[in-house]
């Protein structure tokens, strides 16, 4: 198929002056290229009204290229290299690319052309790397939030009792420990809930209220938990909002964790949030592109700088893909037609405290979705933050995530990939993590041991007792601790639990308060 296209000659002579590109062929080339990776997409309404038009045949303008352009036109648009609209497509993103390029010259007056040109190789080359799933953290410093300060002192928490004495452990002292993370296991019905909101609570008191927490309840809140006395002192202690799924909206928009500002921190975040949705999806790789080219286009069309929304992106997706119900369509349907998140809100959540709810009501997609969107905007979030300081062997603490009933995070591996960034990295960012598990098994992954990562561990009545292997994985305890640990194990009662925390003795049974 041979033919030829007429475009703007003012903006390509224009264009190819200013980037200093020699041939006016390379800009037509970088035209359409640019106009695909920004998500473009071809309408009637947008055709060029320049009256100054050049032809260039097809093999001037790609050269021995043409089959590659021709391919990105089929891949974006679904269609066959020899359909009729194949050269409609190119001409419009040649001409789109044009408009665009020379719009943001007009706005970055001081941008060379060989900046544009290696701003945007880079972009790219991320974008094929990106081709793996990444949950690495996005540059964003234009958020709107402030920086969140850390509360830089002794965290004394009380624990329990023992022969009468009160046990304390102070997870910030940097003499004793190297992170904040805490890991409790025990069997349900052993006062394993209460023992850690307990925990949480003396936090939260102990530092003054400047450590603010996320309560992340997989299994959801009954009606006899909402009226039960001890989560009503829970509750007023840390002054905390119940967000009960799927009644209440989470305050932020999950999107807002993207760059809006820079460009190319803009095209890696939504690159995340694509993996993310495609991940807890099982999209493949046709939804995957459809749901990347309706996110870029949500962005576009918000020229006051302000952030898309998920139901714009479902729209989006309805243009581009059709009205055919697909995975990419139920996923985004679960998560917008019953309002999950407060779109209007920007990630203020932080300095406040929030128990959020999970309830079983929420299909498993849409819950693991929603769960991870927040997790990743908190991972985000404190990631562009400065690191907190350490004064006195005491390390700031700004934040707890804690994550109850975590064995259902543990057995679905694509969540473990995010969890254990999250685990390594946030612990400079004065983010400790609390993971409460039925069980210790779950903990120890083939790829990752989740209890490691947790300096200080607790561990109660669980119904596999005598496993131990995985209870010295989950203690860091070694073969001289086996046998007071058997013990200890095989007497333990409810509300009892054994701990390797520094300020008590290893292994031994203590009574949680």
């Amino acid at each position: 198929m041979q033919f030829n296209i007429k475009t703007s000659s003012e903006l390509v002579k224009k264009l190819t002056n200013r980037m200093q590109l020699g041939e006016e062929n390379h800009i037509a080339r970088i035209s359409l290229a640019y106009s695909l990776a920004k998500g473009a997409t071809y309408t009637s309404e947008n055709n060029s009204t320049s009256e100054k038009q050049k032809e260039y045949k097809d093999n001037t303008l790609f050269g021995n290229y043409k089959e590659y352009y021709i391919s990105l036109i089929c891949q974006k648009y679904q269609i066959h290299k020899d359909d009729t609209d194949v050269r409609k497509y190119l001409k419009w993103h040649i001409d789109s690319g044009l408009e665009m390029i020379n719009l943001y010259f007009e706005e970055n007056k001081n941008v060379s052309g060989i900046e544009f040109l290696l701003d945007h190789i880079e972009i790219g080359i991320d974008a094929i790397n990106e081709n793996e799933t990444n949950f690495d953290f996005v540059k964003n410093k234009n958020n709107s939030l402030k920086e969140k300060e850390s509360y830089l002192a002794p965290i004394k928490v009380l624990i329990g009792e023992y022969k009468g004495k009160d046990i304390y452990f102070t997870p910030n002292n940097t003499s004793m420990y190297g992170n904040c993370h805490i890991a409790v296991a025990g069997q349900s019905g052993m006062g394993k809930s209460y023992f850690v909101r307990k925990i949480l609570e003396r936090i939260i008191t102990e530092s003054k209220g400047k450590v603010n927490y996320l309560y992340l309840d997989f299994k959801g809140m009954t009606e006899s938990d909402k009226s039960n006395k001890d989560f009503k002192e829970f509750f007023n202690n840390t002054n905390a909002k119940l967000i009960d799924t799927p009644t209440d909206s989470f305050p932020v928009n999950p999107l807002s964790f993207i760059n809006n500002v820079n460009e190319r921190d803009k095209i890696v975040g939504i690159g995340r949030f694509v993996d993310i949705i495609v991940k807890y999806a099982n999209l493949g790789n046709v939804q995957k592109q459809h749901l990347k080219d309706a996110t870029r286009k949500a962005f576009e069309d918000k020229k006051d700088g302000s952030y898309p929304t998920l139901s714009d992106i479902l729209e989006n997706v309805y243009e581009i893909a059709g009205d055919k119900p697909t995975s990419l369509t139920q996923i985004l349907i679960g998560l917008t037609e019953i309002e999950l998140f407060d779109n209007n809100k920007l990630g203020d959540f932080i300095n406040e405290n929030y128990y959020l709810s999970l309830s079983g009501d929420l299909s498993k997609e849409v819950r693991f979705t929603a769960t991870f969107l927040v997790i990743y905007y908190l991972y985000n979030i404190f990631m562009n933050m400065d690191k907190v300081p350490i004064e006195d062997n005491y390390s700031g603490l700004r934040y707890v995530l804690l994550i109850d009933e975590a064995h259902n995070v543990f057995k679905e591996k694509k969540s473990q990939e995010i969890l254990e960034k999250l685990l390594r990295e946030v612990r400079s960012q004065g983010v400790a993590v609390m993971l409460v598990s039925q069980g210790i098994e779950e903990f120890n992954q083939p790829t990752f041991d989740f209890s490691e990562m947790c300096q200080s561990t607790f561990l109660m009545q669980i119904k596999d007792g005598n496993n131990w292997k995985s209870i010295s994985k989950f203690l860091g305890a070694g073969e001289k601790q086996r046998s007071k640990i058997n013990r200890s194990m095989e007497s333990i009662n409810p509300r009892q639990a054994i701990s390797n925390i520094r300020e008590f003795e290893f292994g031994e049974i203590f009574n949680t308060k």
